[in-house]
């Protein structure tokens, strides 16, 4: 401003707090300004779109994706103490005298040419294991459910942080006008007592608001308070929403509160959403070979299969980051039962997600991510004698677990790292949560030590002051 008077009337104007969001934003831009740099990003970014398939409560990596036949003879015998080492325990099994080493329940078979081991209640994941990249590896500091899927969503264990999606939306944008760079999808259980999926898990922290996940719901009304109310008309809304972002720039002039070009954004999307939104939740034009692939659970709305398709019309339609949320993974018991029930619930879908969208060629510029917060204890919960008899559950255990990616970026048919003998110490090859974000980051062409906001006089990043690229997944 060149005008002193202006430039006075202005700093007046701007409270403490307005300044500070101001420059926070100005230095986010500025962050933003330096990935689209070369410097700060891969020469050839493979993937446009992530679709992140989390499975809360921690599925087996005994049960499903770690084969380790030689838990048959071992069967009912003591875990070494050599093996535990001491190891931290939950107080769900710290009070146990005896942890007997426990099989899987399910046999093994090996999938696709690549001969990938997986557990045979996996069949049509199994189908796409030539183009699956699975990671034995992954481990986490969290032991608890709430901390461990904090951390994973936001790369902190204490609430507060952005999530990842909001870190895509805020870093990379959105390449469609008519819905959200961020989406979110809660799968509809089978299993009453899961454990609750917390909003804050798709929330934008201290980042601009307009970058939080919007949570899609099945059924008629998938957004809430989007549909205009009875009588009105588009036209009367289109008025309406002119005169109320007519108001927050008067208002935005005059305070200089950058919260306010996040709110008149909000409302523009939120009046094109009316009719994108139905578009994208009518599955009727959808041809008899989709639900053929995704099977008739993909009719349910709510169902994770159904979950799944609506996430392929997304990545259709550009959304930058899709999140489907299934719960029911926590088998502390009766996990022979409950594990083949989410089998059922999750394998058809997930295994048709990556088939359908290799088919439709948005694989290639798509990476898919399945996994829970941590893995399971090879040793049995529960009385000892149910236990080698098969009636048992497994405790949390985050040394050494398994997650998969497929797509973009990522080798087909590979298998990343070792574990030990018991599936609970890593061999070779570990990789942290805090690797696992620099690596998708990766994948989409961002430098995960550049992607930064100025938050309370520090600069943030998903992975804080950790992470690595994981180049041996890596195509």
């Amino acid at each position: 401003m060149r005008d002193p008077l202006q430039r006075n009337e202005f700093l007046r104007a701007m409270t403490r707090r307005n300044f500070l969001g101001s420059s926070s934003l100005g230095l986010g831009s500025l962050a933003l300004g330096g990935l689209l740099d070369p410097g700060a990003c891969t020469p050839s970014p493979r993937v446009r779109r992530v679709i992140y398939l989390f499975q809360s409560g921690a599925p087996s990596q005994v049960e499903l994706f770690d084969h380790k036949p030689g838990l048959d003879r071992l069967h009912g015998t003591k875990l070494p103490d050599s093996i535990r080492k001491g190891q931290r325990l939950t107080g769900m099994t710290s009070g146990q005298k005896k942890f007997p080493v426990v099989r899987s329940i399910y046999p093994f078979r090996r999938y696709g040419e690549s001969g990938m081991w997986m557990g045979e209640t996996l069949p049509y994941i199994g189908a796409v294991a030539d183009r699956i990249c699975m990671i034995r590896t992954l481990h986490t500091e969290a032991i608890n459910h709430d901390p461990a899927i904090t951390f994973f969503q936001t790369g902190h264990q204490q609430p507060g942080r952005p999530s990842i999606g909001s870190w895509f939306s805020y870093g990379l944008g959105s390449e469609s006008e008519d819905l959200p760079a961020y989406v979110v999808l809660l799968s509809r259980n089978t299993m009453p007592l899961a454990q609750p999926i917390y909003s804050r898990l798709w929330g934008s922290g201290f980042l601009p608001a307009n970058h939080q996940g919007v949570k899609l719901r099945p059924g008629a009304d998938p957004v809430l308070y989007l549909n205009d109310p009875a009588g009105d008309s588009r036209g009367g809304t289109r008025q309406l929403f002119d005169g109320i972002a007519e108001l927050n720039r008067l208002r935005r002039d005059a305070v200089a509160d950058p919260a306010i070009d996040a709110r008149i954004r909000a409302y523009e999307l939120a009046f094109r959403m009316q009719t994108s939104v139905p578009d994208l939740t009518d599955l009727s034009d959808e041809p008899a070979s989709t639900f053929e692939l995704y099977g008739e659970q993909a009719r349910v709305p709510g169902s994770f299969a159904a979950n799944c398709l609506l996430a392929r019309r997304l990545a259709e339609r550009g959304v930058r980051f899709i999140q489907l949320f299934h719960r029911g993974w926590d088998s502390h018991s009766n996990l022979p039962k409950e594990h083949r029930q989410q089998c059922l619930d999750t394998d058809r879908g997930s295994g048709a997600l990556v088939a359908d969208l290799a088919r439709r060629g948005l694989l290639e510029d798509t990476l898919v991510v399945w996994g829970g917060e941590f893995g399971r204890t090879v040793y049995g919960q529960g009385n000892p004698d149910s236990v080698v008899k098969g009636n048992f559950g497994r405790d949390h255990h985050p040394r050494c677990f398994s997650m998969w990616l497929a797509g973009g970026g990522v080798k087909g048919g590979h298998v990343h790292g070792e574990t030990d003998d018991f599936s609970y110490n890593i061999v070779r090859d570990p990789v942290h949560i805090h690797d696992l974000h620099a690596t998708i980051l990766h994948c989409c062409g961002v430098d995960h030590e550049a992607l930064t906001h100025r938050f309370q006089g520090r600069d943030y990043r998903l992975t804080d002051v950790h992470g690595r690229v994981v180049t041996d997944i890596l195509s």
